[in-house]
Order: C-alpha cells, then structure tokens, then sequence
C-alpha cells in the first residue's frame, strides 16, 4: 500500500532524518495540487530528478480555501494525500494548514527546494533557509496551458451547455 508515504510532520522530519543519515539528497516541493494534469506530472518528474528523495508538502483544505476561495479544493485533502502517495516518483507526502510551507521547510531542512517556473527564486518560500544551509533552490520548467483553474473552467462550461 501507499500509506506508509502519508506523514505527520513529526514521522517526516524522523523519516527525512533517517535518510539524510544515509546520504540522500532531499527534494522538497509544495502546492495544492487539487485536479492533478499533465503539468503537475511532468513537474514533480522534474523535480523527482535532482535528488534521492521528493517530499510533497500539501495544502490542506482551510488552507487551499484561502488561496483559491471557497470553491475549492474540488477534490478533500485525504483524496490529494492518496493520489499523490500513488506516484511512485513522490517518496513521502504531508500536509500543512498555513499559507506556506515555511515551518514545514524549517523543520525538515531539504536539500533541495523547488517550484514551478512561474516562480521566482527570491519568490520562493522558504528560500532563505535552503541557501543558509548550502542548499539548491530552482524554479522548474513552466508547462503552459495546463492549470487546475483552467479545468475547473472547462468543467463550468460544459455543465452550461
């Protein structure tokens, strides 16, 4: 099964431990990847590629409703924890309830640090503690057209008609 990849930040940080301990290199990327599309796929490849280990740091749902608003997330928390322990590139996934993964990033100190190409380095949160420690920060290629927002809109439409 795929629960063993699903964590509380206190098993992560005693997990990410563990294999910093056996020399991975740790990834660490964030988001609400709520209706996932072939962008996200190609990104956490991407991502997946430069170290050992890929963390994913959810959103949770009250988190996800303060960025996107209240229409969202189309598909709860415990459905996105599972669809993204699935991927066999994705080695541990968690959840956050903050606007950011800041403290999430604080306490696991990955490696690497990454988000989509329509970021900026200096944009990133957490940034400044990666750097601090010697680590990467990269802003990922950008697969344009391919939103979670531009499927929400097509499903609108669709219904309308």
């Amino acid at each position: 099964m795929i629960d063993h990849k699903i964590h509380t930040l206190s098993s992560l940080d005693k997990q990410v431990t563990l294999w910093k301990n056996q020399g991975a290199e740790i990834v660490f990327t964030n988001g609400c990847f709520d209706l996932i599309h072939k962008g996200h796929v190609a990104y956490l490849m991407e991502a997946a590629a430069l170290g050992d280990r890929l963390v994913v740091a959810l959103n949770s749902d009250s988190s996800v409703q303060q960025l996107k608003g209240k229409h969202r997330p189309i598909k709860d928390e415990e459905n996105r924890l599972m669809i993204m322990a699935a991927f066999s590139f994705v080695d541990a996934v968690v959840l956050f309830d903050k606007d950011t993964p800041y403290d999430t990033i604080a306490t696991l100190k990955p490696d690497v640090l990454v988000k989509g190409g329509d970021w900026k380095i200096e944009e990133i949160v957490g940034s400044d503690i990666v750097i601090a420690q010697g680590g990467l920060v990269k802003s990922l290629s950008f697969h344009k057209g391919y939103s979670t927002t531009k499927l929400e809109d097509k499903i609108i439409r669709a219904s309308k008609k």
